[in-house]
Parts: C-alpha cells; sequence; structure tokens
C-alpha cells in the first residue's frame, strides 16, 4: 500500500468535521485514509479504516463507563498504527478531538517514532498539553471553538491542519550526509564531565544529543532510541532513579533504561546525581522530608541528600535492571564524588553515603564478558573521570570515529 495520511476522529461525532479534513487534504495532493475511533454509535461518515480493523481482536470498549472506553480505544488505536507503521504505510497522523478523542489519538501518537508528522487539533491545546504530548513531537493546534460541525472559524481552522500536515508530508528532508548520533544526559552539577566527553565525542566523528536529566529528559532519549535516532548512549546522569525511588519531581519512570537495554546499543553509565532528590520550593517538601539535608538550589528547586539506605535502594534498583542487559555495557563509578556538591567542603559531601551505593552496587552487579563494572578513584567532575568514560566507550565500539557509517536521512514519498 502507498504511504498516507491516517486522518482519525470518533466519526460518531466528528465525521463530518474529519471528512471535510481528509478532502482538503486530497486537494493538496496527498492520500488519505480515515480511521474511525468512536465509542458511542455508528460513524456518520463512513471511514476507510473502520473500528472494528482498529479494535482487531480487542473486545469493543463498552460505553457506560466513557473513561474505560477511551482507555481502550486508545490501547488499540497504539497498537494498530505502530503496526502500519512498521509496514512504511503512514506517512503522517492528523487528528481531531475534544477531551475523549484527543486522549485516544495522542496516546497513540506518543508510541509512534520521532520525526513522523503528528497534528492534533484539539479543544484542549490552549490548556496543560503536557499529559497528551509528554516528551513526543505532537503537534497541537487549538480548534478555538469546539469540534462540533462546520462554521466560519472551525472551517479555516480545518483548512490550516490539513495544509500543515500536507506541508509536512509533501515535503522531504533535504539529503544530508548524517554523523552517528549519541544520546547523553546532564544535570548543572555533572556539566564539567558531560561537557569534557561531549567535546572529545564530537571531535571524534559523533553528533552529541544532551538531555537534561529532568525525568522528560531521559523519556525523550529513550523515545529516541526506540526510533532508532540514537545509535549508542553515554548514560552519565542517572539522578532520575533517584528521583524514582525516593519520591521527587524528576523521575524518568519504571521504564529507564528499558529501551537502552531492548535496543542493545553500546551503552556506558554512570552515577551523576544519584545523590540528590528534586523538590519544588523549599514550601512543597513533603512533610516525611522537611527535617532532612536540604539544598535550595533556586527558588523553584529544592535538593535533598540521600541516604544511606536510600543509596543502597538506588544501587539494586540500577542493577536489577542492567542486570537483564546482553549488549555490550560498562557502568563507571565515580569513587571520588558522584556530583559537584558531593566534594570536599560541599553540602552533600557524605563518605558514608557513597559507600552503602558502591557496596550495593558491587554486591548486585553480575559481570559477564559483555557487562563490565569500572572502579574509578575519581570525582565525578575530574578530567580524568572523562577520560575513563570515554576509554569505556572507545572500548565498546571499537574505534573512536564513526565518520563514514554515515547515512541519507529522507521522509517516504506521499502521493
Amino acid at each position: 500500500m502507498q504511504p498516507a495520511v491516517y486522518a482519525i476522529a470518533t466519526m460518531d461525532t466528528k465525521g463530518i468535521e474529519l471528512e471535510f479534513i481528509a478532502q482538503r487534504l486530497r486537494d493538496a495532493g496527498v492520500t488519505v485514509r480515515s480511521v474511525d475511533v468512536g465509542t458511542l454509535g455508528p460513524p456518520v461518515v463512513v471511514p476507510d479504516v473502520t473500528r472494528d480493523v482498529v479494535l482487531g481482536s480487542s473486545a469493543a470498549p463498552g460505553t457506560e463507563d466513557r473513561g474505560a472506553a477511551v482507555t481502550a480505544m486508545g490501547a488499540a488505536l497504539t497498537q494498530y498504527l505502530v503496526c502500519e507503521c512498521e509496514r512504511g504505510v503512514v506517512a503522517g497522523v492528523l487528528g481531531i478531538g475534544g477531551s475523549g478523542g484527543t486522549a485516544i489519538i495522542t496516546a497513540a501518537m506518543r508510541q509512534l517514532p520521532v520525526g513522523l508528522p503528528k497534528l492534533m487539533v484539539s479543544t484542549m491545546a490552549s490548556g496543560n498539553t503536557a499529559p497528551y504530548i509528554d516528551c513526543s513531537d505532537i503537534t497541537m493546534m487549538s480548534s478555538v471553538v469546539d469540534v462540533a460541525g462546520l462554521n466560519a472559524v472551525s472551517r479555516r481552522i480545518f483548512s490550516n491542519a490539513a495544509h500543515a500536515m500536507a506541508g509536512m508530508v509533501r515535503h522531504p528532508i533535504p539529503a544530508s550526509r548524517v554523523r552517528p548520533t549519541l544520546g547523553m544526559t546532564m544535570f548543572g552539577v555533572t556539566t564539567p564531565c558531560v561537557t569534557a566527553v561531549r567535546q572529545e565525542l564530537e571531535r571524534a566523528g559523533y553528533d552529541c544529543l544532551v538531555f537534561h536529566a529532568t525525568g522528560t529528559g531521559g523519556r525523550a532519549m529513550e523515545q529516541l532510541v526506540r526510533s532508532g535516532l540514537i545509535q549508542g548512549v553515554v548514560d552519565i546522569t542517572t539522578t532520575e532513579v533517584a528521583d524514582e525511588v525516593v519520591g521527587g519531581v524528576l523521575a524518568a519512570g519504571p521504564a529507564r533504561f528499558d529501551a537502552l537495554l531492548e535496543q542493545r546499543i553500546p551503552l556506558v553509565l554512570s552515577l551523576g546525581a544519584v545523590d540528590m532528590v528534586n523538590f519544588g520550593g523549599r514550601e512543597t517538601i513533603p512533610e516525611p522530608f522537611r527535617n532532612r539535608l536540604l539544598h535550595v538550589h533556586n527558588p523553584q528547586v529544592t535538593l535533598m541528600r540521600t541516604t544511606p539506605q536510600e543509596n543502597r535502594q538506588i544501587a539494586h534498583w540500577i542493577t536489577t535492571k542492567l542486570n537483564r542487559s546482553t549488549a555490550p555495557l560498562t557502568l563507571v563509578i565515580p569513587q571520588g564524588g558522584v556530583s559537584a556538591l558531593d566534594a570536599p567542603g560541599q553540602p552533600f559531601h557524605d563518605p558514608a553515603a557513597n559507600q552503602a551505593l558502591f557496596d550495593e552496587l558491587r554486591n548486585t552487579f553480575q559481570e559477564t564478558a559483555l557487562r563490565r563494572l569500572v572502579w574509578s578513584p575519581h570525582h565525578i567532575n575530574d578530567p580524568k573521570f572523562a577520560a575513563t568514560l570515554l576509554s569505556e566507550f572507545e572500548a565498546i565500539t571499537g574505534r573512536t570515529s564513526l565518520q563514514d557509517d554515515t547515512y541519507s536521512e529522507t521522509s517516504p514519498p506521499v502521493a
């Protein structure tokens, strides 16, 4: 089948509006497949892809519980679109909807490859869009008026959306020579290390993408790994694990590291900033933590020093994940300190807490021929520690420069 834009709506209530958009796309010379994800009555316009096709072997969601129906249809649409993408027949995805339709369609969009055009016209686009977009590259367009009929405003908005999508899919990315891409994680307290490593890797021919380890940063990096846009990772700043284990506000979630292991890419990790858990302003610190060792980073960010017990839990969480690896992986331990605040004379310097972290790693990390634990006596921001990370990454990749391993990047053709 020819690649097409998949235009999606709950066509029991938004069928006429979706057909208007689909026709604008056709007028622009784009192949379209309309997809029904309605959960109430029959579609008011016959779709190209029925909800039964979307559901596949899944049971049709009931209409009694609207929330459950939306969740079930979102899961079915995700599975359907992921399969269609794997077949190479999706050039882009355009959705329209209110709160229910937006939840269904963006749930699927978030699981699609980064770079695939995704445009959601929604009544929810003028508020907090984080639950719909998360760390994906969805473009949201406010419908201004409700998605309820065709009028002077909605016709203009829907036409703009169709023409924007037509532009995205009809104009390919210019062919270019692309350097192999690496993902890296950084916090302010690990900046000297990450900067030194990044600069050396860029000189060696890599394109380095640095992600701020704020929860969404880790998820965004792993989403790009899943999309095949990152070929290796130097995960220096794994602080999101501390927030995940202890309960801070910058946790990347329980799936942290999963994509890195599943994709079997070259991986070197360290323990950057696992000495701290992140909260908002001091007044937001949960009651159980208010008497702990705290450091006000700025009026909006308060850091809490991890305890020996928490560090043991963090180490166990990390090794439980890494022990599943089947590809080359090296965890490098900075015995001299894990952040700028964890150094002699700094507020989070606590050798006993660090030792609990290191001991648990030593006891639980399962070394193999491919999975290595490397000990460095240096502080994480010491240039000698950066040199160790570089050496270990070179050992995994087997070479320092991949400038000849380039490829042309283009978007799929659309007729």
